[in-house]
């Protein structure tokens, strides 16, 4: 199902933005019991004004952090009298079970979810002061009994939804998820007395999700072949499905990256198809034909044109937590007779299940890789002159890339090549043919994770600089998966060139690939990677359909926040065994941000896809300022928004008062809010006209931007650092986890704590010969 498009506005299907993985089993169960059969006084009239509630709260907390709570616990049942002593002793009480240290630090930050509520107004879900109060010690039971059925092994998503959620809140997001995740789960706690028993059944039947393919009718109509290849990187597999879709009439290729959709839309214009391209800040349509091909990210598929080939890259995103609803309504939507899924073995009894569900027929292709891949048995050592022509060194952030290509420049005296995703298109092209010729004195490469997508480089050796990365909320250790897909990347069977040029799908000589890492320590997880099995993938992510949204939304008062909506259709939702919906924390977020400002409900679902950097400096302005515009249908000129950061362009490096850094910020939070407008002017035609221009100022501070990278002068002792304080955050999230008791990512996750090689008596790898000369010769 998609939400009508305006005329003449591109846009992508509201249905298909981001998820995260949460569960959408209610917790009624919980909370009826615990107002059924817990006395409740009558409500007392508080005299306490708001500002003397804010300074106990104040106080509350100041003494909670200078000295531990004394006496006995409070009285449960005494709902009336406040809850600050007893969330203070709940904070602070020492357990003894399984989740006691869990258990302390969830009512630890529950104490400050209600700070933040009493200093709002929470009077727009029908609750004031004295009944917020009431209503945070019944919570407070609610969270008791579902941390007490966890100390009995009670800990799945449909039995202890309360405790499944929260525990996964910090998994995924750390302390700020745990928060966030309280105090949506209180806020859908407060609403739920609005509703009528029969009120809310009518709710559960709008929100049945447990047949997402029936949201597609048109679909439904046609009788689809699901052709899906799997097998470890460099096997070939999408190399057979893109052979499928350039042989067919009409078709689409849907990848999770704009690199790959612009590689793809290059390669098919190579090859005089006519294409176009489509990504949430680029569109580009052929002039001289109604009949052409189409290259886009997996969110812009079109599901209502009919193709006869359709190409869907790294399907094993679709149980990604933040992205996955985007792979689901490709697979289920898209009206295309032979459907490709390229990615993993492990999604393949997921697809099995779901194409007999729908009466797909589905034929599954296996490949084995094309050329060897050994993971070496010693680092590089930041040893910068061990480098080799055809190593790609991989890193995790746009300063860290450019930082070690002027490194390793300085160290070797030979050129290096840069690739990641906010480069300009046509540098990336040209960057990637730079490495790929082997007439230059182009040695080297330094990528983002980019390339473990498919990027097309012949690269001889795979070097990750560090095995942790910030993912938008933390600094976090690779994944297996994940380190298994980059290190995947090393032996390349064929370059973008060669798969454009020739239509073999096979190499005379055979490549071997090898994988290590810089500095020494990161190399145990790696090799735990290769030789790890990881669990299939058993459901993929889903999100409700904007039309079912703002059909539910009609139940509540107009006033009524979104997140408040989103939050009660994630509580009353169902769901089937092969599918999870989940509402991003971060859309929620976007939500509130914008509550105030009159808008309706199409317009705060479009908002709350638009990729905002919450981290970006004067981020949350830039966004109201465009909601504003887009509220009062006004003319949204780009010179007008003052909130749009235009004046960094005319700052000077050289006469910057500030840091280089901070000039850096400055640029990218003015890069930010351009790729903002430039979103909009797609999906708001008629308000952001003025689309060329900015373009134009975009290109002016992407130059910036690189010219900027590359003067800052790094040394190797910075690059280490960065490295090793990235490390020690990665280790302390997960040390932190650890000593909660917390459960982890089944079978993904890196081990931590390595001590160096030779001091691991039962490490042993295995080196070979072509191991040991390739070693050799690096040294």
């Amino acid at each position: 199902m998609r939400f009508p498009l305006r005329p003449g506005v591109v846009r992508p299907p509201l249905c298909h933005i981001a998820t995260t993985r949460r569960s959408l089993s209610t917790t009624l169960r919980l909370w009826d019991e615990a107002t059924t059969k817990t006395k409740i006084e009558p409500p007392k009239k508080n005299p306490m004004s708001r500002g003397k509630l804010k300074a106990m709260l104040a106080a509350s907390v100041n003494s909670f952090q200078k000295k531990p709570f004394k006496g006995g616990r409070p009285s449960q049942t005494n709902h009336g009298k406040g809850y600050k002593p007893r969330v203070k002793w709940e904070s602070q009480k020492q357990g003894t079970g399984r989740h006691s240290m869990f258990r302390s630090t969830v009512f630890n930050r529950f104490q400050g979810v209600l700070k933040k509520l009493s200093q709002s107004d929470v009077s727009v879900v029908g609750v004031g002061e004295d009944e917020l109060d009431k209503q945070a010690a019944l919570f407070m039971d609610v969270l008791e009994k579902a941390f007490a059925m966890a100390e009995k092994n009670i800990t799945q998503r449909d039995r202890n939804p309360l405790f499944w959620n929260l525990r996964d809140a910090f998994i995924l997001k750390d302390v700020k998820g745990l928060s966030n995740e309280l105090q949506y789960s209180f806020q859908s706690f407060l609403i739920r007395q609005r509703f009528s028993k029969g009120l809310e059944e009518s709710h559960k039947r709008l929100l049945d999700f447990r047949f997402p393919y029936e949201w597609f009718p048109a679909t439904r109509t046609m009788q689809r072949t699901i052709h899906v290849h799997v097998g470890p990187t460099n096997s070939g597999k999408t190399y057979r499905a893109l052979k499928a879709l350039e042989n067919s009439k009409r078709g689409v290729y849907a990848g999770p990256l704009r690199l790959l959709a612009n590689e793809v839309y290059q390669r098919l214009i190579a090859k005089g198809l006519p294409c176009s391209l489509m990504t949430g800040e680029e569109v580009r349509i052929p002039q001289d034909t109604d009949t052409y091909f189409t290259s886009c990210t997996v969110e812009m598929i079109p599901v209502n044109e009919p193709y006869d080939v359709a190409v869907i890259d790294e399907i094993q995103m679709i149980a990604d937590p933040d992205r996955g609803s985007g792979w689901t309504t490709a697979l289920l939507g898209v009206m295309a007779k032979e459907v490709h899924l390229c990615g993993e073995e492990r999604t393949v009894k997921l697809i099995q299940s779901i194409c007999a569900a729908i009466g797909d027929e589905c034929i599954v292709h296996r490949y084995e890789r094309l050329s060897p891949l050994e993971t070496m048995s010693s680092a590089i050592d930041e040893d910068y002159n061990r480098l080799e022509k055809g190593d790609a060194i991989v890193a995790f952030s746009r300063m860290n890339l450019h930082a070690l290509k002027t490194t390793i420049e300085k160290h070797t005296g030979r050129r290096c090549a840069i690739i990641y995703g906010s480069l300009p298109p046509e540098v990336r092209v040209q960057q990637a043919a730079l490495f790929n010729d082997p007439d230059n004195d182009y040695d080297f490469i330094v990528a983002s994770d980019a390339i473990g997508m498919g990027l097309n480089l012949e690269i001889r050796r795979v070097i990750l600089d560090s095995v942790t990365k910030f993912d938008g909320n933390q600094n976090r250790h690779l994944t297996y998966p994940e380190l298994k897909q980059i290190g995947g990347r090393a032996g390349r069977y064929r370059t973008a060139r060669q798969a454009t040029a020739s239509d073999t799908g096979a190499e005379d000589e055979q490549k071997i690939g090898y994988v290590t890492t810089m500095a020494r320590q990161d190399l145990k997880n790696v090799h735990r990677a290769f030789k790890s099995n990881v669990d299939d993938i058993d459901a993929a992510y889903i999100m409700p359909p904007a039309a079912v949204v703002e059909r539910f939304s009609t139940y509540f008062p107009k006033d009524t926040p979104l997140s408040f909506i989103l939050m009660r259709i994630r509580e009353l939702a169902s769901v089937s065994k092969n599918f999870r919906l989940g509402i991003s924390a971060d859309k929620l977020e976007i939500a509130d941000a914008i509550q105030d400002i009159p808008l309706t409900i199409y317009d705060r679902l479009t908002l709350c896809h638009m990729p905002v950097s919450q981290r970006a400096e004067n981020s949350l302005a830039v966004l109201r300022a465009l909601a504003t515009i887009i509220s009062q249908s006004g003319r949204g000129d780009l010179l007008s928004i003052k909130e749009i950061p235009l004046e960094s362009l005319d700052i000077d490096l050289r006469n910057f008062p500030g840091t280089p850094i901070d000039y850096l910020h400055k640029l990218e939070s003015l890069h930010v809010a351009i790729n903002q407008y430039v979103w909009l002017s797609y999906r708001f035609s008629g308000m952001f006209r003025d689309q060329a221009l900015a373009f134009h100022v975009r290109s002016l501070v992407e130059e910036k931007l690189v010219d900027t990278l590359e003067r800052l002068d790094f040394t190797q002792s910075d690059l280490q650092n960065i490295r090793q304080s990235r490390r020690a955050m990665a280790e302390s999230q997960k040390q932190s986890r650890k000593a909660l008791r917390e459960g982890e990512l089944k079978n993904v996750e890196q081990e931590t704590d390595d001590p160096p090689l030779d001091q691991d008596e039962h490490w042993e790898p295995h080196q070979t010969p072509g191991e040991v000369a390739a070693t050799a010769s690096a040294s």
